[in-house]
């Protein structure tokens, strides 16, 4: 009985020092390696910023983390409507 035990112990210990790794290739979480040997992040991760006050095609203008259409001048500032 203890020799079966001790048997599939080993047996599963096997299993997982044989099991393949993902090391990201040494770049770390989120990146990977470029094929010229630079670390870059993965498209996934990426997240897209918004400059305040820019004029987004299709969007409009960004501005407290909302979308507005228009914009005008007022008190020596910009108004978005």
């Amino acid at each position: 009985m203890k020799i079966s035990i001790a048997l599939g112990l080993a047996s599963v210990v096997a299993m997982a020092a044989a099991s393949p790794t993902q090391a990201a290739q040494g770049c770390g979480r989120g990146m990977h390696r470029t094929p010229h040997g630079r670390c870059a992040p993965n498209r996934m991760m990426r997240q897209q910023t918004w400059v305040v006050g820019q004029f987004y095609p299709g969007r409009g203008y960004w501005y407290n983390n909302r979308w507005y259409q228009h914009r005008s001048r007022w008190h020596n500032s910009w108004r978005y409507r």
